[in-house]
């Protein structure tokens, strides 16, 4: 039996479902979002889900401003917010959503910051092949922050380890050293005793290659 790790949780008052005008965000600094930054995602009323994002970059196709997350955590046309920075607006929205790798992506508006490090967490590139045991992977999530552990084994899609894992994370970068591999998505049995499990960052790539962003420049 395996555990999405969305969190439910509501948003902190009518300030975080305020429209975010043109003038507003542009008088506001930035707001720094990258691999690991906790997020929300409207469902609808003061409802949302809260998960983690994996990756930012610049599409292949436009040079938008595009993140990563788990699928199950929304759907085309919802809206995202900062966790962190509810009262600030809108960040951007669910443009694209697939089950069978469990992975979605974000645009983001013009104001978000692009960071590479998030809360101890460094991404400078990716690594592709599939994480072999006894790899340890860290992962660096909205719930539990970062953590590591064995990789127990891996395939072309998915991995499978030791990491502590919970509601919350699920869209965590899993990294080894400052190489993005993967994402989490899921644990089986019980948080942080039973294995985690995620989708390997090659499969996923290779997907977001194929939507109308052309892929994604990791920054």
């Amino acid at each position: 039996m395996t555990r999405k790790l969305t969190a439910a949780c509501a948003v902190v008052g009518a300030l975080a479902l305020g429209g975010s005008g043109v003038g507003t965000v542009n008088a506001a600094p930035s707001m720094p979002v990258g691999g690991g930054t906790a997020i929300l995602i409207l469902k609808g009323g003061n409802s949302a889900a809260a998960c983690t994002v994996t990756a930012i970059g610049r599409s292949r196709n436009g040079n938008h401003l595009i993140g990563l997350t788990a699928g199950h955590c929304g759907t085309p046309g919802q809206r995202v917010f900062s966790e962190k920075n509810q009262n600030r607006g809108q960040i951007g929205t669910i443009t694209y959503s697939v089950e069978d790798l469990d992975m979605a992506i974000i645009e983001f508006n013009g104001s978000v910051a692009p960071v590479r490090t998030v809360k101890g967490t460094t991404i400078t590139g990716v690594d592709t092949r599939p994480v072999s045991f006894p790899t340890v992977m860290c992962k660096s999530g909205r719930t539990t922050g970062k953590t590591c552990g064995v990789a127990w084994a891996s395939d072309g899609q998915s991995h499978f380890s030791q990491m502590c894992v919970i509601e919350g994370d699920s869209g965590s970068p899993v990294t080894v050293g400052t190489k993005l591999v993967g994402m989490v998505n899921a644990y089986y049995f019980a948080a942080c005793v039973g294995p985690e499990t995620g989708t390997n960052i090659g499969p996923i790539l290779k997907r977001v290659s194929r939507t109308n962003y052309g892929g994604i420049n990791i920054i």
